[in-house]
């Protein structure tokens, strides 16, 4: 019997197929996600969407399955990034499901599941009622089926990059030679879509839909797999480099140089912009994003507000606050143009807007939003979390200078530095974050606390991670 409470996290579904998520599993939760979303008493219909992974389609159809046998009505949009999904539920005002497993290797796959409007369905806004439904069902059986509703497809690629283009009109930019990595991912349908014309020529890196990766791990947050971008984006002398994560709604940007450039930076740039159309808003970053961010959006005359991480956190933050741009250090970057989802393709459209709208390259251009020097998030696998944290709290809290805040896991404080240590939201581990004025400093007080860390006996794993 699958455990489902394994599978269900904090924001959406994952697991191994086919021992953790089959078709069952699929079907199931297309039936509870009606339920719970009481879809009949709404719209009566839900948009589905799907990755490159070999799993993807019968887990679709599967979870389709499931919802017509509720009554409910489906409008498949086939093979999708997760931000066209975000963009179908906004557009059709349906609630949808994702099938993908985002960044994680092949024999993975998982669902990201939204409302109406693409607003999230995260663990405490239903996703756990869905998995005790599913749990349920998967002992007793299917509920009896009423009138099955429709199953009907809709080509939604091209309204899609239209939209995008109605946000930022590259039209009048210089033209630029940027490499794109799709990493076998979803990035290589959605780019020839969004760049079909105009003055930005796209050299294209792994763009065939391959779920088995066979080039490197669609995961652009760890350094190992930019590599290859790097190199490219030096050896034809393009303008920038952009790499997609494997459901491409995160971005990442690398510089003509060949260097990355930080999420924290093309948050501080990306919300100097909207701050240039919407004077005075309000801005979110979560608090592992760069302490640049608010003092970018505070000196451009915008309201800086700090959210705990993860995507339904931002969005349930943007709808209290009116907020017109999120950012996170994972490269999330969520519009309130865009039915406050997060998309990794509008923030590089933003981003070749800015670049082009001017003359320096980009290593020039990004470094006013590049103030301080950043650890990289730090990956520890702990004994107890609860208590490593303690022990570090004990240590520098009460000290003259020092704050501690306890918004997401603990962060501390000084006038020159600040780091954060949080259990992961999504896999057993503590993330360390540190930030300092200079790179002495925060080698020093990076080095302090992996210290207090591993006196827990820990395992320093690396740089990577998404929440």
């Amino acid at each position: 019997m699958v455990d489902v409470a394994a599978i269900f996290k904090a924001y959406d579904v994952r697991g191994v197929v086919p021992d953790q998520l089959d078709e069952s599993v699929a079907r199931a939760t297309g039936a509870a996600f009606v339920e719970v979303l009481d879809v009949l008493a709404g719209s009566g219909a839900v948009v589905v969407g799907y990755d490159m992974r070999p799993s993807s389609p019968a887990l679709a159809a599967a979870f389709a399955e499931g919802v017509a046998s509720t009554g409910a009505d489906v409008i498949t949009i086939g093979l999708a990034s997760t931000d066209q999904l975000y963009f179908a539920s906004g557009r059709l005002n349906l609630p949808g499901a994702m099938f993908t497993a985002s960044h994680n290797p092949a024999q993975y796959n998982g669902i990201k599941m939204c409302r109406a409007g693409a607003a999230p369905v995260g663990a405490d806004s239903g996703l756990r009622d869905i998995a005790d439904l599913v749990a349920k069902a998967l002992v007793d059986g299917p509920a009896p089926s009423a009138v099955p509703g429709k199953i009907r497809e809709k080509d939604l690629l091209t309204a899609y990059a239209d939209h995008l283009h109605d946000l930022v009109d590259l039209t009048k930019i210089r033209p630029l030679k940027v490499v794109v990595d799709a990493g076998n991912g979803m990035g290589g349908h959605t780019v020839p879509a969004v760049f079909a014309t105009g003055p930005v020529a796209i050299v294209p890196m792994y763009f065939e839909l391959d779920g088995s990766f066979p080039n490197h791990e669609a995961n652009p947050l760890d350094p190992k797999n930019l590599v290859d971008l790097q190199a490219k984006v030096v050896e034809v002398g393009a303008d920038l480099g952009l790499a997609f994560d494997g459901d491409a709604d995160r971005c990442f940007v690398i510089d003509e140089k060949g260097d990355p450039i930080s999420p924290s930076a093309i948050t501080g740039a990306v919300a100097v912009r909207e701050l240039a159309k919407h004077p005075g808003a309000t801005i979110l970053y979560n608090l592992i994003t760069s302490k640049a961010v608010p003092e970018l959006v505070t000196e451009h005359g915008g309201v800086a507000v700090r959210t705990r991480v993860g995507h339904s956190n931002i969005k349930q933050k943007m709808a209290e606050t009116d907020a017109v741009f999120g950012g996170e250090h994972s490269a999330h970057y969520y519009f309130k143009d865009f039915w406050r989802a997060d998309t990794g393709m509008l923030a590089a459209l933003h981003v070749l807007a800015a670049l082009g709208e001017q003359d320096k390259p980009a290593s020039e251009l990004f470094a006013i939003y590049e103030r301080y020097v950043a650890s990289g998030e730090l990956n520890n696998k702990v004994d107890d979390a609860a208590a490593t944290v303690a022990a570090i709290e004990d240590t520098y809290g009460g000290q003259d200078g020092i704050t501690v805040d306890h918004l997401d896991g603990l962060t501390v404080s000084a006038p020159q530095w600040w780091f954060n240590v949080r259990v992961s939201n999504t896999e057993p581990l503590l993330r360390l974050n540190v930030e300092a004025a200079d790179r002495a400093t925060m080698e020093r007080v990076r080095d302090e606390v992996l210290a207090l860390i591993t006196g827990t006996s820990v395992t320093v794993l690396s740089n990577e991670g998404k929440n």
